[in-house]
């Protein structure tokens, strides 16, 4: 079919270099790219949100909900998360309430501490933690902690 404002082109040179090129460097090139798997799976994750709190809450719902759908049968865990988020808005946002643990640490116990437990114990497939300020430490102990418990570590951060 011949579109009236169509114009005949041969290609461009440029792309007749390419394609004059052998194919035999170029896949070879591919092979070697840096685009390979970690050695080890990533069992760390931050998000960090910036804006009013409802509108953080109404970006994280999908998330959320999405790991409260989760074919593993552990608890998706969520360690003293901010005061707006209530059961109620967790029904409100549709998320399987049923799959959900909400936990606050007791007496001196910190978040950083419940957190690192609730990873390491592997009942939970996902412990989603709000630690701000998250130093290099602390980290390492959220990502050993998961790598015990074959858990993931979310981490997020409001600001």
């Amino acid at each position: 079919m011949q579109f009236p404002h169509a114009q005949q082109h041969t290609q461009l040179p440029l792309f007749e270099a390419f394609l004059a090129q052998p194919l035999a460097p170029l896949l070879s090139e591919a092979v070697e790219s840096p685009w390979t798997a970690p050695a080890e799976p990533e069992v760390f994750s931050e998000l960090s949100l910036r804006g009013a709190a409802g509108n953080c809450l109404s970006l994280l719902a999908p998330i959320l909900r999405e790991l409260s759908e989760e074919q593993d049968a552990r608890w998706l865990t969520l360690i003293a998360p901010p005061a707006s988020l209530t059961q109620a808005w967790l029904r409100d946002a549709g998320l399987n309430r049923e799959r959900i643990l909400l936990l606050q640490p007791r007496g001196t116990q910190s978040a950083q501490q419940l957190t690192c437990e609730a990873l390491r114990l592997g009942r939970s497939h996902t412990v989603v933690s709000w630690l701000n300020p998250l130093g290099a430490s602390a980290k390492q102990q959220l990502i050993s902690a998961a790598r015990t418990g074959d858990a993931q570590s979310l981490n997020i951060r409001l600001g």
